[in-house]
Formats: C-alpha cells, structure tokens, sequence
C-alpha cells in the first residue's frame, strides 16, 4: 500500500520564503545602516544621561521643556568648550614660546650648551641628522600626506559629533512623548511591567556616568593639589588629562597617570617619585573605598563583565565603545535580572498538588 504524504500549501511555502527574505533583507540593511545605527545609540545615550536635568527644570522650576532642554545642552557645550580652552590654551602658548626660543635652542645645541646640547655633543647627533637629511625630508613629505589624512577624519568627527548632538536634543525634547505612546500600545500587564524596568535601566546609565564623573574630578583634583604643592608646571592641563582618562574603565588611571609622573620628573627626580606615591595611593583609594561608595547606589556589575564588556565596546567603537560599555553592560544586567526574577517567581493559574501535579480543585472534590 502506498504510503501516504501530506502536501504543504502552497501558501504556507509562500509565507515561509517571504520570512526568510525578509530576514535577509533586515540583516543586510542592518549592516548597510550600522554607522547610522550607531549614532543613533550614542545619541540615545547621551539623550537618557541629559533627561533627569532638564526633568529638573520642568518639573521644578516650571520652565517649558524646550526651553529647559536649550539651557541644559547650552550650558554643557559651554563646560565642554572651557575644558577645551584650559587643556589647549597652555599648549599653544607653550609651542609659541618654544617656537621663539628655537634659534637659542639650536645655537646652545650646537654649542654643547644646555641639557639637548650635551646629548647632542654626546650622541653625535648633529652628525647623525647630517647624514640622515634625506630620509628626514622624505619622512616630513610623509608626514604631511598623512596629516590631510588627519584633518579628514577630525572633519569627519566634528560632523558626526554634530550629527549626535542634534538626534539627542531631539530625543530629549520629543523622547518622553514616543515613550509614552509606545507603553499605550501595550497591555496593561506587559506597560506594568516595561516601565519599571525601563526607569531600572536609564537610573544604571545615568548611576555610573555621574558617579565615573565625580569620581574622575576627585582625581583630576588630587593630582592638581599635588602638582601645586611640588611645584610642577602644567598642573592645571595634566590634571585635566587625569580627569578625562580616569573616565576610561580599567585603563584610564593608568593613561592618565604615566605622562603626569613623565613631566613630575623632567621638573625633578623627588617629584616624580612623590607622583608615584600619589597614584598608588590614590588607586587604592578609589578601588576600595570611591567605587564601593558611590557605585554601590547605582549599579552592581561583576569585575568579569566589566572586562569583557569593555574589550567588546573596545573592538565594536574604539574609546567611545569603551567609555559606552559598562552603562550597556548595566542595562543588559537590569534586563536579565527581570527575565530571571519573572520566570523564577511566575505562578501558575492554579496550584497543583504532588509529583503527578493535579489540581487543587479536582483533589477537593474528591
């Protein structure tokens, strides 16, 4: 006897073809979009970290939400451009002058005057640079390709960073209101449940950031005190390095630490080592009593996420991916958390009783 096959509809075959192509189609428009993607992630993130103040300003003071959300972004450009304006201020007025005093520079080099002139007379490197002109040249032809190179990308970055600012005053100003009406597209079971873990997740970003943000300015503090009381020049741009570093998960102390301790000890050897005493001092500090003081009221991640989190943002966007990482890593926390404590503590539409789990009705009855 024959066996017998069921034939598919045609139909079925047609939805199940469709699935796949669109599946397709998404995954390649997801990688066709992905450097959009990402601007509107960073700009989401910067969004979730502005709210609360100019939730602030509304709800407080009574200022119209768009006017609060001008002020608050006005008054960020403006404490992001005077760290700009101190950090590169020195800089340039330092090139100035080495700039006017180069012809000294080079006669006392020549000379065998001064720190560069004695290294000079001792390596032999005036020698040296006469022999190697040609390569010199050919390095700063060089040089100068790669520095349109340069300017392309920073022109890049200036556009993006634009680009960032504008979705993200925009998701500040318009963000509360696409909220609310995507939790009313819900049932209310699943709104009851959305909020509250939304709110967990954008209480995590915001936590680490103000928390990361104080404690790089203690640090960026500590590191001016102790420049002023050895006397090192510089203090106020390399503490402004230290501060911006320190933002740098798991690395950043240590970038900001290393050309601090470099210019403490070309001024002296016993303020170089004074620097490091400082930093292994101050890391201590801020390992075992900072990060448990004020990350303890905001987020709670294991050292292993932390890690692994960071080296993904590393990989995925460079430093941006790295600073970016663990308020991810704290959102994807609060998430499984949910998923786990809901299924852990789901209850049943009604008990059962024993291995064979009969109701509780039909035992009553019985």
């Amino acid at each position: 006897m024959p066996e017998r096959r069921d034939h598919v509809p045609v139909r079925t075959i047609m939805a199940t073809i469709g699935l796949v192509l669109a599946t397709v189609i998404g995954l390649y428009l997801v990688v066709l979009l992905a450097r959009i993607e990402a601007l509107l992630i960073v700009a989401a993130f910067f969004a979730v970290i502005l709210n609360p103040p100019v939730a602030f300003l509304e709800n407080r003071l009574h200022i119209r939400r768009g006017i609060s959300a001008a002020l608050v972004f006005l008054i960020g450009l403006g404490l992001v451009a005077g760290m700009l304006y101190a950090f590169i201020r020195p800089l340039i007025d330092q090139t100035r002058h080495f700039a006017d005093r180069f012809p000294t520079y080079v006669k006392d080099a020549r000379a065998g005057k001064g720190t560069i002139g004695h290294l000079v007379k001792r390596y032999d490197l005036d020698d040296w640079v006469k022999r190697n002109q040609a390569k010199l040249r050919k390095s700063v032809s060089k040089s100068s390709g790669k520095a349109v190179d340069v300017a392309r990308s920073v022109a890049r970055g200036l556009a993006a960073m634009i680009t960032v600012l504008v979705l993200a005053f925009l998701m500040v100003l318009y963000g509360p209101g696409l909220l609310e009406g995507g939790l009313g597209m819900l049932s209310p079971p699943t709104r009851d449940r959305v909020k509250p873990v939304a709110i967990d997740c954008a209480r995590a970003m915001t936590g680490y950031v103000f928390g990361n943000v104080l404690i790089s300015i203690i640090a960026g503090v500590i590191t001016y005190v102790s420049l002023a009381i050895l006397g090192v020049p510089f203090k106020g741009v390399l503490a402004l390095w230290v501060g911006f570093a320190d933002l740098i998960p798991l690395v950043g102390a240590t970038l900001g630490a290393i050309p601090t301790i470099g210019v403490a000890f070309i001024h002296s050897t016993p303020a170089g080592i004074a620097m490091i005493i400082v930093y292994v001092v101050y890391q201590q500090f801020e390992n075992h009593v900072l990060q448990v003081a004020i990350m303890s009221k905001t987020v709670q991640i294991n050292q292993l996420a932390v890690l692994v989190s960071v080296l993904i943002g590393v990989e995925l966007a460079g430093l941006l991916g790295a600073l970016l990482a663990i308020p991810a890593a704290g959102v994807i926390q609060v998430i499984a958390r949910d998923i786990y404590d809901h299924r852990r503590g789901r209850f049943k539409a009604e008990p059962t009783i024993g291995e064979d789990k009969i109701p509780a009705s039909q035992v009553a009855s019985s």
